[in-house]
Order: C-alpha cells, then sequence, then structure tokens
C-alpha cells in the first residue's frame, strides 16, 4: 500500500461555471512520477469512515518531472467530497493524498488506433496521455479524442485541445454537444454516434476489416456501459476496451 502524502495547494483555477482545476504540490517528494492515465486518492475531514472519506482524481497533467500535480474536479450537488474541495480548499491549503494508482495507462507501444472516449472530467487522463505523446515522440498511430458535453461552455481544456490538434497531425479533437441548439458549427448528440462513424468509415469494400484500435472509455457508468456494448456489436473484443469508471 502506498503511504499517504502531504500535498499542498498552490493555485486553484475555474475553469467552467461548476469545473475547477487544482494545481497541488507535495513538497516532500522531489518528483511525483506517475503515468499518464493514474489517479490519486485525497483522505478529506468529511466523515468518520476512512472509506467514506476517500475521493479519487484523474491527474489531468502529465509527467513533468516536478511534484506538482493538476486535478480537474466538478461540483457534484449534495456530493461532501466536493462541496468540500470547493467550499473550504483554498491556496495555501494542504491534502492528505495517496497515489500514484490504477492501471488505466497507455500501451508500452501504440500500435493500434487510440479511442479516447470521455464525458466531463472524464478527459483529465486523456490530456494527460495526448501531452505525454506529443512531448516523448512516442510513436503511434491516429488518436481520437471524442469528448461528450451538454454544451459549448462545459468543453473541457478547449482551446488546448485545438492546440494540440494543430500541432500533431495524428490527433483529432472531437468535441460532441447534447444540448447545444442553434449553433450549426458545432457537432450535436452523443459520443456514441462519433466513433461508431469512423470506425464504419475506416472499414471499406475495399478494406472490410476493422482497423486495430484501443477504446479507453472514461467517465460515467451510463454512457461506459452504452459504448462497451456499442464497441463490442462493432466486432471489436472485450480486449480492446479499457475502461475508468467515475462516480
Amino acid at each position: 500500500m502506498l503511504p499517504w502524502l502531504t500535498g499542498k495547494v498552490i493555485k486553484i483555477q475555474d475553469e467552467t461555471n461548476a469545473t475547477r482545476r487544482f494545481w497541488i504540490q507535495v513538497p516532500e517528494l522531489e518528483k511525483f512520477d506517475f503515468s499518464p492515465g493514474q489517479f490519486v486518492t485525497l483522505d478529506l475531514p468529511i466523515h468518520e469512515l476512512k472509506n467514506k472519506r476517500w475521493r479519487s482524481y484523474s491527474i489531468a497533467s502529465w509527467p513533468d518531472g516536478t511534484n506538482v500535480i493538476e486535478l480537474v474536479i466538478v461540483l457534484l450537488e449534495g456530493g461532501l467530497g466536493t462541496t468540500y474541495l470547493f467550499n473550504e480548499v483554498t491556496v495555501g491549503s494542504e491534502l492528505t493524498l495517496r497515489g500514484p494508482q490504477g492501471v488505466f495507462t497507455l500501451p508500452q507501444v501504440i500500435e493500434k488506433d487510440l479511442y479516447f472516449i470521455c464525458t466531463g472530467t472524464g478527459i483529465a487522463p486523456f490530456r494527460a496521455m495526448v501531452r505525454h505523446i506529443l512531448n516523448n515522440n512516442i510513436p503511434h498511430k491516429n488518436i481520437y479524442l471524442i469528448f461528450g458535453c451538454r454544451k459549448c461552455g462545459d468543453a473541457l481544456y478547449k482551446n488546448e485541445m485545438q492546440e494540440l490538434e494543430s500541432q500533431l497531425s495524428t490527433f483529432k479533437y472531437l468535441p460532441t454537444f447534447s444540448r447545444e441548439e442553434g449553433n450549426d458549427l458545432v457537432r450535436k448528440g452523443y459520443v456514441h454516434a462519433v466513433y461508431e462513424d469512423i470506425c464504419t468509415n475506416n472499414k471499406n469494400a475495399a478494406d472490410p476489416f476493422l482497423r486495430p484500435a484501443h477504446f479507453y472509455l472514461c467517465g460515467w457508468k451510463n454512457m461506459i456501459d452504452e459504448a462497451k456494448q456499442r464497441i463490442l456489436s462493432l466486432g471489436y473484443d472485450k480486449k480492446d476496451i479499457h475502461l475508468e469508471l467515475y462516480g
């Protein structure tokens, strides 16, 4: 079991109306080593029982040799953990954390297309992965980041993702909005239609086989459950699907 560490909040920034970015430094470590896609667990003073106090969040930043990590957190109505983080935590606050944890990480050798499918703050591990691939010139195939939001204002890291798309020719940023109205310039609907269209278009009469792919799913249970079924229906295998469940 990894030891508990003390982190100090060094910066807080609102990303959307209900989403906030927290930068946490771990002074007792020279650098915080982790693999993109991993998470940390916070022990928050919100309950007497340990397992009622623990909240896990994917690391939204990428390994950069420092002892600072970023978390992006959405305020959940009635959520004890996020209410505490939004109302009680300020710059200078200390947080007890453990990590890194998790196996939701990139393959050692990327020999297949990557589909990063997410909703809300589920974009966090994928931001880390794409940055890591770019920063380290890691050989890879196509990368599709399919990000489901309600409205345009909910698109976390939008400008950054668009900039990454211009820097990395193999990277496609594909946000889709379920409740956006009157804007013909954006993709509307849910994430499922987007990856189904790509997979179908990549398979044609001249090449009837599915392109090899890894599907990484991160978000709420309903989205993940439906995506798993749809990906299997396309003809992919269970081993092609990797998931990180929120909530």
